[in-house]
């Protein structure tokens, strides 16, 4: 446009003669200044273009070893793609389950200081609020003031949930209430403008509870509704929507898979009906063979496994509906895979992949838990479909996982195996809890060799700092008339640019009485339980946590444990419900 104007002002001045072209220029000196304005405008408009948009996509229960460029059979050709062009990180830590994690997550803080030190109930202690405390931002609130679209699809879980007294009633969309939480503790009310998701923890793939559209409840879902697919497409119409836009973006997309019940398409799950047969040791030591192959631990040629397999598969009477569940959950983590394809597909449609930090991630390792062990129609897991049918709990394994009509788990051999290499699970302060997949992808802004695997230590906590260093967005001392806790985490840029960073002199875990602190040169202890001795592992040459020598390391043992106290203190750990 501008050379066509100046192109008509030159063939203008020509037809008017030689004169004409000095006093065009005396003339246009009065307009100088609104010239130089004009491009100081379009300067400040390309500088706020230059701010990367930032995607956080957030898996829920994912083990370790689940995707393909971890070592997983699953098929993941997305995340590979992500992996290849972008890094992986081999210590990316989190806070062992669900909505704290998610609280450190949006905030920047450990769990406790920004009030989910547990889960989304009251416990009338500053740690255990059971809702995201006002003492602290979000990102999406820190970016909103600084210029930026912001939007959440998926799962909330940071939110106060108590029960009601018609609670099984409610979760069978039976009865209708306008608030599943107090709205002002909504995400439209901690600084997404759009919402699309949960506001409670566990769902219905095919018929979710709580879920709500901005702040209004969605009543009703088609006939062919499938979460993970839903989720996609609102993430979709976003970045369609953001892409319109001169303003860079903020987007959060959180994912309720892989988490239980065991519910994914039959399609999806047709991939995967032979795989599992072998058994949870055929499928944990081709996973190790990948592994290794891949270079995830690069510091070594080889190292010990977890097992915690109770029997062997060939005496296992209940084989075909174990592998069955696997099956079930390998095809929830394709769908997902799926949709994050669809998604960068958008952002590469839209012009916009390029200058987006996507950021995967997961909440916590895969989970150990029998839910088909739960007392149905109690807290957010529903004992009936909307037209009434039960639910099954298949408690004696007499349905197989997958439909709707079925409220099924992995249960512990199958989480140890979609952990591997680490120990335990969900909810435990050991490996298998807390150090979960992430992948960096970002062709504008990652310097280093792609596909790279970084062995810096990371926590969920880092994702703030790195945000405010990327988009130079002022963090608050006061917000919305409250005192701003400062963050805890210190940015991942450096590793990004460089491969390496400057990294925490501790990072600390509390989570029902588990506890853990790790220090900056790798050694780690745990206290599995409020009466349990307190172990000690030097992860630096033991990454499995195989070998506890707090017995031939007393004083260092001494000095982790005085730093947890100091840490937990500061943290709001402390004072703890009983």
């Amino acid at each position: 446009m501008k050379l066509s104007i100046d192109s008509g002002r030159t063939s203008f001045l020509h037809l008017l003669g030689p004169n004409a072209v000095s006093q065009f220029y005396v003339v246009s000196v009065a307009s100088a200044a609104c010239t130089l304005l004009t491009a100081c405008t379009q300067s400040d408009k390309e500088q706020q273009a230059k701010r990367p948009n930032i995607l956080l996509i957030l898996a829920d229960d994912l083990g370790y070893s689940d995707i393909g460029c971890y070592g997983g059979e699953v098929q993941t050709p997305n995340l590979d793609r992500l992996a290849a062009n972008g890094l992986r990180f081999s210590r990316f830590y989190n806070a062992g389950r669900s909505c704290p994690t998610r609280a450190s997550l949006l905030t920047g803080l450990y769990p406790h200081q920004a009030g989910i030190g547990r889960m989304t109930f009251e416990q009338n202690l500053p740690g255990y609020r059971g809702t995201m405390t006002h003492n602290g931002v979000t990102i999406a609130e820190v970016l909103r003031s600084a210029g930026y679209q912001t939007g959440m699809i998926g799962k909330w879980h940071v939110a106060e949930t108590p029960l009601r007294e018609d609670q099984r009633l409610w979760l069978a969309h039976q009865v209708r209430h306008e608030e599943f939480a107090p709205k002002e503790n909504y995400p439209t009310h901690r600084g997404f403008e759009d919402f699309y998701g949960t506001i409670y923890g566990v769902v219905d793939y095919f018929d979710p509870f709580s879920l709500v559209n901005g702040e209004e409840p969605v009543d009703e879902v088609p006939s062919n509704y499938y979460s993970t697919i839903a989720l996609t497409d609102s993430a979709i119409s976003y970045i369609n929507r953001y892409s319109q836009s001169e303003n860079p973006f903020f987007m959060y997309l959180s994912y309720h898979s892989p988490h239980w019940p065991l519910h994914a398409l039959e399609e999806d799950i047709k991939k995967y009906e032979d795989v599992y047969k072998v058994g949870w040791e055929a499928i944990r030591d081709a996973r190790y063979e990948r592994m290794k192959k891949l270079g995830i631990f690069k510091d070594y040629e080889e190292f010990l496994t977890d097992r915690r397999s109770k029997s062997e598969w060939e005496a296992n009477p209940d084989s075909a509906w174990d592998a069955r569940a696997m099956a079930v959950h390998a095809a929830m983590i394709d769908r997902m895979d799926q949709g994050i394809g669809r998604v960068i597909r958008a952002l590469e449609e839209s012009g916009e992949l390029d200058n987006t930090l996507i950021l995967f991630m997961s909440d916590n390792g895969c989970s150990p838990e029998i839910c088909q062990n739960y007392s149905p129609g109690e807290n957010d897991r529903p004992d009936m479909l909307r037209d009434g049918a039960p639910m099954i709990y298949p408690k004696n394994k007499e349905a197989l996982p997958g439909p709707e009509i079925t409220y099924a788990s992995l249960g512990p051999e199958w989480a140890n195996v979609a952990n591997m290499p680490f120990r335990f699970w969900k909810a435990k302060m050991y490996e298998g809890g807390i150090c979960t997949p992430a992948i960096a992808h970002w062709p504008d802004g990652i310097k280093v060799d792609k596909g790279l695997i970084t062995a810096s230590t990371c926590h969920i906590i880092d994702v703030m700092a790195t945000v405010l260093d990327l988009t130079k967005a002022k963090y608050p001392s006061r917000y919305n008339g409250n005192e701003i806790q400062p963050y805890e985490g210190i940015s991942i840029v450096p590793i990004l640019k460089e491969g390496r960073r400057e990294g925490h002199s501790v990072i600390g875990f509390e989570h029902f009485n588990e506890k853990a602190l790790m220090s900056f040169d790798g050694w780690k202890i745990i206290q599995p339980g409020r009466k349990a001795a307190w172990e000690l592992y030097d992860l630096n040459t033991d990454r499995t946590e195989r070998n506890d020598v707090a017995a031939e390391h007393p004083d260092r043992l001494k000095q982790m444990i005085t730093d947890y106290e100091a840490w937990a203190t500061r943290t709001l750990v402390y004072p703890a419900p009983d």
